[in-house]
């Protein structure tokens, strides 16, 4: 859980490889080649928090810490797309969403765990 924390963790998700691997991108831009070699390279997806928070709270069962880790994501829901979660972000910051603007698996697992931790 550490290593996941340190290296993949963001605000919006989590990357899907971390920064210091060879094949490591941190944007997610530039032509369809490009977006397409950076689309599991280091981008973050939004619907990965899902199952870090299910981990998290085995390891730990604060669940005021477990939302904690949602803030990213309810605050997007005020950009992009308004009141939706982008498919996918730019894996260092800002954390550009990029992508769809409305991915029913990232609303659906926002929602999920909002849920689980006691967001109703």
């Amino acid at each position: 859980m550490e290593k996941v924390r340190k290296e993949l963790l963001t605000p919006v998700g989590l990357r899907s490889l971390a920064p210091g691997h060879r094949d490591y991108k941190a944007n997610y831009d530039g032509d369809l080649r490009a977006r397409d070699a950076a689309c599991h390279q280091g981008t973050v997806w939004g619907w990965l928090i899902g199952h870090y928070v299910d981990a998290t709270l085995k390891v730990n069962t604060n669940k005021g810490a477990a939302r904690a880790l949602l803030k990213g994501l309810e605050d997007h829901l005020e950009h992009a797309g308004v009141g939706q979660i982008s498919e996918i972000f730019d894996a260092t910051e800002p954390y550009r969403p990029r992508g769809c603007i409305a991915q029913a698996w990232s609303v659906a697992e926002a929602l999920r765990v909002f849920l689980k931790t006691g967001v109703h």
